[in-house]
Formats: C-alpha cells, structure tokens, sequence
C-alpha cells in the first residue's frame, strides 16, 4: 500500500511538471512558476521518501510503526505542495499561510519515522 502511494504521488508529481513546464509557462508570472517548481520539488522529494519507507517497511515488518509517518508525509504534500499549486492557479495569495502546516508535517513525518527507527534499534 505504501508503495502504491508513494508510485502515484510519483506520477501526479510528473504529470503537474509537464502541465507547469508546458502549460502554465506562459500564463503565470515568474513569481507563480516558481511557486509550482517548489511544489513540485518538494512533492518529489517526499514521495520519493514514502517509496523508501515503503521498502523499508517491506524489508522490516517491524517498523510498521513508522506507517504513520507515511500518512504525515501524505498531508504534507497536500497541504505544503496543493497550497503552492493553488496559489499558481489563481488563489488568494493569503493561501499561502496554509503551506508552513505543510512544511511541519515533512518535518513530523521524518522524525516520526527517526523515533521508530532509534525504538527498534534500526
């Protein structure tokens, strides 16, 4: 399952860099496209982190305690990255006072999955 998450946030985060990259290049300002980047970066990096935690968890059973790490990562996308793509596409700009929630569940999420780690000596 973990897996799974982890491969379509790969996909959705390909697919938005395409539309970004083709799409929205030359009807957004600078300022926007970069917003997107940003989103897209960091939508990469943390599925890339599920995708590792998924194996993770396949090679160590024991560290299903770390699933909710997972699930944090989750929201941290879509709050962090949705909030970045929202404000590209035309939300109020005080949108973005959601994306440091965001940022704090990336930021729970790997320490949530440390925890499990260091309590399971791994």
């Amino acid at each position: 399952m973990v897996i799974a998450l982890a491969a379509l946030n790969l996909a959705l985060a390909v697919l938005l860099g395409a539309f970004g990259a083709h799409g929205l290049k030359a009807k957004v300002t600078p300022e926007q496209l970069a917003w997107w980047h940003t989103g897209i970066d960091y939508h990469v990096y943390h599925a890339l982190g599920m995708l590792l935690i998924g194996v993770l968890m396949a090679a160590q059973p024991q560290l299903n305690l770390a699933k909710g790490s997972v699930w944090t990562l989750q929201f941290g996308i879509i709050v962090f990255s949705g909030s970045l793509y929202a404000m590209t596409l035309g939300a109020p700009r005080w949108f973005g006072a959601i994306t440091p929630i965001g940022g704090t569940a990336f930021i729970v999420a790997w320490l949530w999955l440390a925890y499990s780690a260091w309590q399971r000596g791994i």
